[in-house]
């Protein structure tokens, strides 16, 4: 079983890619500007959490907002519910944001590796020119409705989560908890992501009743992140487009 589990991840650099060129990012675009009208979309993205056995190390690190043991994950994720990036090392007690700024596509974009287009994340991210983020307290009709274009194309992530974890229940709190070390379950995270976007690109069904006993998530806790004045300006351009 071990060898299996290698061979899956050893493919997810072919199964799950980025789309840093401008080619892959065209094609991202167009689906989210014509399934929900908001422009230069490239991914949506949220963390979700896999409940585990408490380590015997560390133990705090791993413990949520929710109060149980668990690794957070990163997803980004296109129009299509494909999986463009997986990142599955962090306890379940780091921020969204933190995991975000310290993986590969979090640097790459903060070194300005995409030019014209961004992600969509919500209140738990910081405001980048790289990464829209909804009006904390919309004041005017433009921002409230900026708000609501950004939920609808937003909500696209947490429903391939919904999707993801209802297809391999065993990343879901309600099929019980992973009784691995931390590391196995990272494993089995990528091992799982590498088959759900074959499975979507197979067409594969879900097998009944999956898609609806998906359990919450703990909320993201909205941190007071410095201003970018250039992503601010940006953000009312999109507003005002919108």
């Amino acid at each position: 079983m071990p060898d299996v589990l290698k061979g899956i991840i050893a493919s997810s650099h072919d199964s799950i890619k980025f789309p840093y060129t401008a080619g892959e990012q065209a094609n991202k675009k167009a689906q989210f500007a014509a399934m929900y009208g908001f422009p230069n979309v490239i991914g949506a993205i949220d963390c979700t959490h896999v409940a585990i056995r408490a380590p015997n190390v560390n133990e705090n690190t791993f413990i949520n907002r929710k109060h149980f043991h668990s690794i957070n994950v990163q997803i980004i994720c296109d129009a299509d519910m494909l999986l463009t990036n997986v990142v599955a090392r962090w306890p379940g007690s780091t921020h969204d944001s933190f995991i975000l700024r310290h993986s590969s596509v979090g640097r790459r974009l903060e070194a300005g590796a995409i030019r014209d287009g961004w992600l969509l994340g919500d209140s738990g991210y910081p405001l980048k020119q790289w990464l829209l983020t909804p009006f904390l307290n919309p004041h005017s009709a433009e921002e409230r409705h900026y708000n609501m274009c950004h939920s609808r194309a937003r909500a696209i992530v947490e429903r391939t989560i919904g999707l993801f974890k209802g297809r391999w229940r065993c990343l879901d709190c309600t099929g019980g908890r992973l009784l691995y070390t931390p590391e196995k379950v990272c494993q089995i995270v990528l091992a799982c992501a590498v088959l759900h976007n074959v499975a979507q690109l197979k067409n594969v069904p879900l097998p009944p009743g999956a898609d609806c006993c998906v359990g919450p998530d703990p909320e993201p806790h909205p941190h007071a992140f410095e201003p970018n004045a250039a992503a601010v300006r940006q953000r009312l351009e999109v507003m005002r487009r919108l």
